[in-house]
Formats: C-alpha cells, structure tokens, sequence
C-alpha cells in the first residue's frame, strides 16, 4: 500500500483564502481584534457597537457598524446572545412534550413554531389526512390570529423606533385584544402548547365563538385607525421610502422570504404555493408591493392583517357547521384532549378521571404508556413548511423509531432574513439602520433557537 500524506485541513483558513477581501470574525469577546483590523487599514473610520440592546436592535442582536461619517460602509450582525439550546432539548422530551419546547423560539409567533413541527411528526406518523377537519380549522384560525398580534408588534415597535410612541401605543393595545383570546382558547397568552401531534389540545371553550365575533368587529377599525396615524404621514414616509432598498434579485439570491419578499413585488405565500391545514379552501389574497423598501414591507404587513381577518372569518363560518373531536381518533397517538378543571381548581376533574380510570384495562394502559412515554414514531425523516409572520418557517424532523425525536432542526425565518442586514444598510446612513433592521423584524428568540 501506498502511503498518502495527510495535511490538516482549517476550515476557516480556506474560507478566508475563498472569500472576497478581509473576512471579519463578529463573536464575543472580539472588540480588540475588530479595531486592530480597522487601524491596518490605515482610513479614517469609525467603528460602533449598536446593541445588544432593547428594542432599537430587537432584543439581543448585535450590529458592528463600520461609519465613514454618517455613512455605514460595513455592517456585519452579531448572533447568539440568547441561546436556549431549543432543539436540542427536544431530543430529550417525548414527541408531545417537543410542543412546549419549540413554542418558544419565536415567542412572537408561537402557534406558528407548533404547527410547522406537529405538521413534520404527523408526515412521518402517516395521518396527514387522519386529523379531524374541526382541528385543522382551529390551527388554521389560531395561526391567523397568531398573525395579527405578530404583526401589531412589529408595526408597534417599528413605530417606536423611529420615534412614533402614539403608533407603539395603539399596537401593544390591539394587540392585547388578540392575546386575550388567545388565553381564552388555550389558557395561555404565549407559548401555549395548544397544537399537538393529532389536532389541538383542546376545543373552544364556551363562549369564545362570540368574543372572536367581538373582534372581529373591532378589529378592521382598528387596523384603518393604524393606517390613518402612518400611511400618509410625511414624517413616516420619509424615514422608509427608498431606504433599506432589496430588490428580488436580491431576496432569491439571500434566500429572503416572508413580507420583505412580497414587498419586492413576489407573490410567493406557502399558504398558497404549498398550502396545509386545508388553507387551500380558503379565499383570500397575497398582498404585495413593488418598493423594495422599509415602507413597502409596512404595507404589506398591514394588508395582511386584514387577509388574516378574512380568513378568520371563514374559520367561524365553519366550526358552526363542523362538530366532532379536535383530536386524532388513535388512543395509542392521540393526547387526551377533552379535560377540565376539578372541583378543586387544580388537575382534571372527576369526570375524566372516571373516564380513564373506569372505562377499560386496555384504555388505562394506553393512557398511562401515551403521558408517561409516549408514542414511537417510524424511522425516517421529514420536513413541513408553513407561511409564518416571518416567512418560511420549516421544521425538519429526524426519528429512528423511538419516542423521542432524534434530531429536530428549524428553518426559521428571522435567521435567514438577518443576512439581508448588510445588503439594506451599507451605502445607506447610520440612522436608516434602525428602519432596515425593523423592517426585517427579527425576533431573536428565533433565531438563536
């Protein structure tokens, strides 16, 4: 045999001898390196820290910002200040307990999180067409509803950050009114756990239908209320007109998806292009724009709102006509799902207990191996993509045929859209920054999942 010599091979080195130029290091504890480097080049320039901070760089994002003047010539994002090990503490749960980890990564749209990943476990479980059509119709309300209160808040702080408090004010309260249906539906205002493997934990509780009619009958006032403090505002739209400009070129070369893809004038909506949950019964329009800048991302964003009301709508239509179980009709799958409160207040009451406990040998097995070790999904893997708020939210799901999840991995929306921080801000002026990233709106806790 012949010998072979072997050299050691650095990644890094061969990405920096590939890459264009100097290629920046943007981590912690880096500061020193980052002005030594600006020093070689021998210009005058500035180089800034703008973050991590709240809410001018949306939580804990981080932009190094290279400043000839008030010019921005680089700017590069720092990531990972908010790290919560998320996926990887879904190996470690039961396929139902994966729910109330992922929730919580875009805290903003958790309904949206839920969905994508219970729609990947029920691809490899092979009942896509088993969940009962009373639940889908609920996912597909409660995702529209999860799309409203999202974009409240990133029109709300979007109006903060350059200044219009009343617009911040107005955004938090409407946004409050979704929230407490949200609590009313699932008993929680966030990070609900509501979707599951199989439909939805539960069914509307009474008297929810009428506080969704409630809302939608404040709601589209509210949204032209909004409208009338921005759309033709002068103040407004000099700060967002032809700023943080991303063509569609652009966006399909970064991978951008979501408002600032519509926004460059591309209908692309996965409701549509890939629809789930039975969205393809549902009528409703794609908004877009053909600005490619921070107004037009607004707009967009606004007319989805009132897309969402629509569909809403139609969900109510339908849970009128349509009854039956909210969850898949499997017990061996199926989390228990028509609980309620004990006289105590605490835990299930003594009606389910009696139907668990008394009903038969086998359906108290099948209870206690579902909560206490779940079911076992068969080897393979999968991956679902949903239209969030943000734009194409994946979950790609790995089994090797146990009860726990071997590997869960997200695409998530905020991650891939931030590449465009660069590409919308240089050339551009220090305080367009603030519109660019905003119109992005990144949430963190998504992107470093």
């Amino acid at each position: 045999m012949s010998s072979t010599k072997y050299t050691e091979y650095d990644a890094y080195a061969a990405a920096e001898e590939a890459a264009e130029g100097k290629v920046f290091d943007a981590n912690g504890a880096d500061w020193d390196k980052v002005v030594s480097a600006a020093q070689e080049s021998g210009d005058e320039r500035l180089v800034i820290n703008m973050g991590p901070q709240h809410p001018s760089t949306h939580g804990v994002l981080r932009l190094i910002l290279t400043l000839d003047g008030e010019t921005v010539n680089e700017a590069r994002v720092g990531i990972g200040y908010l790290h919560t090990g998320i996926e990887k503490n879904m190996e470690f749960r039961t396929w139902t307990q994966g729910t109330t980890f992922c929730t919580r990564m875009d805290y903003l749209a958790p309904l949206f999180n839920e969905a994508a990943y219970c729609l990947s476990v029920e691809r490899l479980l092979g009942i896509e067409d088993k969940i009962p059509e009373r639940a889908q119709i609920i996912r597909v309300m409660m995702m529209e509803l999860n799309r409203i209160s999202s974009h409240l808040v990133a029109i709300a702080t979007f109006g903060l950050e350059l200044g219009a408090t009343t617009v911040m004010l107005n955004g938090f309260i409407e946004r409050e009114y979704t929230l407490d249906l949200f609590e009313e539906i699932t008993g929680l205002r966030m990070n609900h756990a509501y979707v599951r493997p199989g439909g939805v934990a539960q069914d509307l509780p009474s008297g929810a239908t009428s506080k969704i009619r409630d809302y939608l009958d404040r709601m589209p006032k509210r949204i032209q209320a909004l409208r009338k403090l921005m759309d033709d505002n002068p103040v407004f739209k000099a700060r967002t007109q032809n700023i943080a400009y991303l063509d569609l070129t652009g966006c399909m070369a970064l991978g951008i998806t979501g408002p600032v893809l519509r926004a460059a004038g591309l209908p692309w909506d996965l409701r549509k292009s890939q629809p789930y949950c039975g969205y393809e019964t549902y009528d409703f329009d794609v908004p877009t724009q053909d600005t490619c800048d921070v107004y037009g991302r607004y707009l967009v964003r606004m007319d989805e709102m009132e897309q969402s009301l629509r569909i809403v709508e139609q969900c109510l239509e339908r849970l009128q006509s349509v009854k039956g179980p909210v969850m898949i009709e499997d017990k061996k799958i199926g989390w228990p799902a028509q609980l309620a409160i004990g006289a105590d207040g605490m835990g299930n009451s003594p009606r389910h207990i009696a139907h668990i406990m008394g009903t038969s040998m086998e359906a108290l097995i099948h209870h206690f191996k579902l909560v206490t070790e779940g079911f076992r999904v068969p080897a393979g893997q999968a991956y679902a993509p949903i239209e969030s708020p943000r734009g194409e939210l994946g979950a790609h799901v790995v089994s090797d045929g146990g009860t726990r999840p071997y590997r869960v991995h997200f695409r998530e929306p905020s991650f891939v859209n931030l590449q465009a921080t660069p590409a919308m801000s240089e050339g551009g002026m220090v305080a367009d920054i603030i519109a660019a990233v905003a119109s992005i709106d990144p949430v963190m806790g998504g992107v470093d999942r």
